[in-house]
């Protein structure tokens, strides 16, 4: 079951970063005017990445078959089980054990904003600043979920699919209504313990809007809530995950080692296409090594000669 679940059992390796959007370091306006618990302020986050696309069905079974972890509700809804289509029915702790077991983490809020809001950093919308109802999934305009990979002229400015609408995702932080004001400005984490509404326990965040939510749900500022166990709205609920760029470097830095070693392998042995393929793949981890420049461009010369 979940609880002795390793991430070693992961159907992807941690080291594989297919489909995740590096996120550069640097500010960015969080917050709106919409609603009095969004109030504008300047955060600073370092370099992370985050999937490009919603968890789907087809990686949540992987995760089930490969954990044990009960399969979330509206599993064998038809409107909603496609392969290609995100998972719903999943509370917080479902969401975390599934990034977790794939190497990563939920994403801050502050992550989740910034990468909705595009390099500009104040977008309304993941596409700018006006409403588009053909960029996006919501207020039941199209009756289901779509496929992860929908929307394309609607992704954010950083290539983030469907951070408006299709469903809600969870994200890291406890929700807090009054969190803004007193946020700190560098790399914020939530509130300390979240919000207890009506006495039902304290709440995690939800960001994105949903298929089944309203326009006013879509924007990228917009912040709603649920208790961490449960999937009640669970037909629009759904995540996908983050990892910090500190983890990915020192992958990146050894993958880009062994691909220029192959490289030199490869001009040893007089196989300058493979070995410029391999060069290329090291570069690819390590764009401004000079070594790795300079050995391209033996390898280029080779090629002429």
């Amino acid at each position: 079951m979940a609880g002795s679940m390793s991430m070693g059992v992961s159907a992807k390796a941690a080291g594989d970063h297919k489909d995740m959007v590096l996120i550069p370091s640097g500010e960015f306006t969080m917050g709106s005017h919409e609603h009095s618990d969004e109030a504008r302020h300047q955060v600073v986050l370092d370099a992370y990445l985050i999937d490009k696309f919603e968890a789907s069905n087809t990686r949540y079974k992987e995760f089930m078959r490969a954990t044990g972890h009960p399969a979330p509700a509206y599993w064998d809804d038809p409107r909603l089980s496609k392969p290609e289509q995100p998972v719903v029915g999943v509370s917080w702790t479902d969401a975390n054990a599934f990034c977790k077991w794939d190497g990563k983490r939920l994403p801050t809020e502050a992550e989740w904003e910034k990468a909705a809001k595009g390099p500009e950093g104040d977008n309304h919308y993941p596409w700018g600043h006006h409403l588009d109802p053909k960029k996006a999934n919501y207020g039941q305009n199209v009756g289901r979920t779509t496929p992860v990979d929908s929307y394309p002229e609607g992704v954010s400015g950083y290539g983030v699919y469907n951070m408006a609408g299709n469903v809600f995702e969870w994200v890291d932080d406890w929700y807090d209504p009054k969190y803004y004001r007193t946020s700190n400005a560098l790399n914020p984490r939530g509130a300390e313990k979240g919000y207890n509404f009506a006495n039902q326990g304290p709440v995690k965040v939800l960001r994105g809007g949903s298929w089944l939510a309203p326009e006013t749900s879509l924007h990228t500022s917009h912040r709603f809530w649920n208790q961490p166990e449960n999937n009640s709205y669970g037909v629009g609920l759904g995540f996908r995950c983050a990892k910090s760029a500190s983890m990915v470097s020192d992958e990146a830095a050894q993958a880009g080692r062994d691909a220029f070693i192959q490289a030199l392998v490869g001009m040893g042995a007089e196989k300058n296409a493979d070995a410029l393929a391999s060069i290329e793949k090291a570069l690819a981890a390590d764009p401004d090594n000079k070594e790795y420049l300079a050995t391209r461009d033996l390898i280029k010369k080779s090629m002429k000669k």
